[in-house]
């Protein structure tokens, strides 16, 4: 699908902010990477300014990331007769894959989001507290936890901290801890949320 000029200025300014930071990022090179004339101005027939760019590309994040865990949930309740630790299992491939999706994102968040504060707001509650308020749900949901009393948004951001820091891991030291491969992690990551999971319901 051929993407607007407002979408390719978009996610050209995200890419570039990522690799080289926001600060160092121009307006021209921007356009330039968008298809545009650099230095013509073609990048304010759609924003104000270049933090405006910064916030629709947040903004845009925040509602795929919502649209994509509505369907995550709906698709979810479908799985209830594969296994619980298969289910688990995928879970945990779907937070990584939601992380690698969001790596731009991430690094322009590390690097230069503590300037906008604003903004760190809205990705706080737009994206990471939905997916683990999202984490939390799914496991609630789960038939054979139905009868559980736990405290599952102190679960969620167990596992789904251990997701985030393997992913950040990998990227910011270009291997993953330990040299442990994605098939390992999520399969020990599984194993440690069915104990998490049901470490207090297993009879003494």
């Amino acid at each position: 699908m051929t993407r607007s000029t407002r979408e390719r200025i978009v996610a050209e300014a995200l890419r570039l902010f990522a690799d080289r930071g926001y600060a160092a990022t121009s307006v021209a090179e921007i356009e330039a990477a968008s298809g545009l004339s650099p230095g013509a101005g073609g990048l304010y027939r759609h924003f104000r300014s270049k933090e405006e760019v910064l916030a629709a590309a947040i903004r845009e994040h925040i509602t795929r990331t919502r649209e994509q865990l509505s369907t995550y949930l709906q698709q979810a309740s479908a799985l209830h007769d594969e296994p619980l630790a298969a289910r688990l299992s995928l879970a945990c491939q779907v937070g990584l894959a939601k992380m690698r999706e969001e790596q731009d994102l991430i690094r322009v968040l590390f690097r230069d989001l503590d300037q906008f504060p604003d903004l760190v707001a809205e990705m706080r509650e737009g994206i990471v507290n939905p997916l683990y308020d999202g984490i939390a749900t799914w496991l609630s949901a789960q038939p054979e936890l139905a009868d559980a009393d736990e405290d599952w948004p102190a679960i969620a951001s167990i596992l789904g901290g251990a997701v985030v820091n393997y992913w950040l891991a990998n990227e910011s030291l270009y291997e993953p801890p330990k040299r442990i491969d994605e098939s390992r992690f999520v399969a020990a990551w599984a194993r440690l949320a069915l104990g998490l999971i049901s470490a207090d319901r297993t009879p003494a």
